[in-house]
């Protein structure tokens, strides 16, 4: 997989609840990410390896449906998102701060 293609998968880091909770408990620290609409699970692996050095476990990956909303007689959606649960090998740890 080329570089280029690497750096335009991850897009931002999940900060919410859930995605709190679970990057806190668990045996297996896990770290949720916003990855581009057509990134595929390997692409995912190859691009949190290569970002922040760590050894990634596995990846589960979901597409989140955007929401309809109204304002007045309006109606819109909100953008669909793909997130990836990326759960990192035992003593794996990591830290936004220093990405490369």
């Amino acid at each position: 997989m080329k570089a280029e293609r690497l750096l335009q998968v991850i897009l931002a880091p999940v900060i919410t609840e859930k995605a709190t909770f679970i990057a806190e408990s668990g045996a297996k620290p896990q770290i949720a990410l916003r990855v581009a609409p057509d990134a595929t699970k390997p692409e995912v692996k190859a691009a949190v390896e290569m970002l922040f050095k760590v050894e990634v476990d596995s990846v589960s990956v979901l597409n989140r449906k955007g929401k309809v909303k109204r304002s007045g007689r309006f109606t819109g959606r909100r953008k669909t998102n793909r997130i990836a649960y990326v759960s990192l090998k035992k003593g794996q740890e990591l830290d936004f701060t220093e990405v490369n």
